[in-house]
């Protein structure tokens, strides 16, 4: 396990908690976490941590401001709008980090004014960097107030000279009154507009606007996991839940049947056709549409499946859910949560659909932080 190392910003930006315990006993901490809101339902196994749980995030925003007559890049303080200018942030990929210094360095030499959200003035709003683990690969997006973008070409060319690892460069436009970093419209200003990474062994286009898990050492782990709890001979039908852009699925489906994968954003559902597509995945279908309702359809209709497997939002699950997914009888349910308390309150919905939790695994997928992830099997009782 890593030496301990402390954080200049902890007190100030909220982003994290590093320095106030540590690794170990923050996993300590998770585990606890996890056992005294499951333990009583199932065996709960030791939670696999980060051998060097720094420098993990591949997705790393900052917001622009000015400090006098300065523009910064930094993080929030915690519950205001007071920006902390942040320099080699512990849990940020270092490469993002040094492309953030240089961008504010050129946004003060070509005097290109950050945006405030008082007024409702001046240019530059986020920077984001999205860099592919695997393949090497770095997006930077620029976002903008609106379609201006003094210097742009210059911006760029100065950019790219200083940091030649760039793959691609956008300009995102977010003219919306709104905490939201990313507006619709994107326009890539050098490259493909995209970058591309490897997963489980599959190959992923991330876009501006992909959900893209930001800790891809720690995934593979939960996926691997999520896999090896759902049991798969080769014959099973499984239904992917809440399924976003196919990552899980996916890697599940040279180990299935077939794959079925339902997701209400269609977005998600596009991202998902042209990922199978790339990975010459033929066993794999996705569906737009609300997985409650999916599975009602599916009973109506006489259709079974073997495994359910879903990753819901930190809320959770419904009981109505449960009760559909339930229909579908499948014999193992794999739920991979990001809330011990949701699970926990989901696993009393299962017992009385007649399913029960049999063995649990936590991940860290986010070190320094308070989230953890718990891969859980369920069976159906006999």
């Amino acid at each position: 396990m890593a030496d301990m190392q402390k954080c200049p910003y902890v007190n100030r930006c909220g982003g994290c908690h590093i320095g106030s315990e540590s690794y170990e006993e923050e996993l300590a901490g998770k585990q606890k976490w996890i056992e005294e809101n499951i333990g009583k339902y199932c065996k709960v196994n030791g939670i696999t941590g980060m051998y060097y749980p720094y420098y993990y995030r591949n997705k790393v925003h900052a917001v622009f401001g000015h400090v006098k007559d300065e523009i910064v890049a930094g993080m929030y303080e915690e519950g205001t709008h007071n920006i902390v200018p942040i320099k080699n942030c512990l849990i940020e990929d270092k490469q993002a980090a040094a492309i953030i210094e240089t961008a504010v360095q050129l946004i003060n030499s070509f005097k290109i004014w950050a945006y405030n959200e008082d007024t409702g003035r001046g240019v530059m709003r986020h920077i984001l960097i999205r860099k592919g683990m695997s393949t090497k690969q770095i997006m930077v997006v620029i976002v903008t107030a609106g379609p201006e973008f003094p210097h742009k070409n210059n911006f760029v060319d100065e950019l790219r000279k200083r940091h030649p690892e760039i793959t691609t460069i956008v300009q995102n436009i977010n003219g919306q009154d709104t905490t939201m970093v990313l507006g619709e419209r994107n326009k890539p200003l050098y490259g493909d507009g995209y970058i591309e990474d490897v997963l489980c062994g599959l190959r992923f286009r991330i876009s501006p606007n992909s959900f893209y898990q930001i800790n891809s050492a720690q995934t593979q782990a939960l996926y691997k996991k999520a896999i090896q709890a759902a049991e798969l001979t080769g014959k099973e039908t499984v239904i992917d839940a809440y399924c976003g852009i196919g990552t899980i699925g996916m890697a599940m489906a040279s180990k299935a049947g077939r794959v079925i994968g339902v997701e209400l954003n269609t977005q998600a559902v596009k991202d998902a056709k042209a990922n199978a597509k790339r990975n010459n995945i033929s066993n794999i279908h996705f569906v737009n549409a609300d997985a409650t309702e999916y599975m009602t359809q599916m009973s109506e209709n006489d259709q079974r499946a073997d495994v359910v497997v879903l990753d819901p939002p930190r809320s959770g699950t419904t009981e109505e859910f449960v009760k559909a997914m339930a229909l579908v009888k499948p014999s193992r349910v794999v739920y991979v949560s990001c809330n011990p308390e949701t699970l926990g309150r989901d696993l009393e919905y299962f017992k009385k659909a007649g399913y029960k939790a049999k063995e649990a695994w936590g991940v860290d997928m986010f070190p320094f932080s308070w989230h953890v992830e718990t891969v859980c099997l369920l069976t159906r009782i006999k």
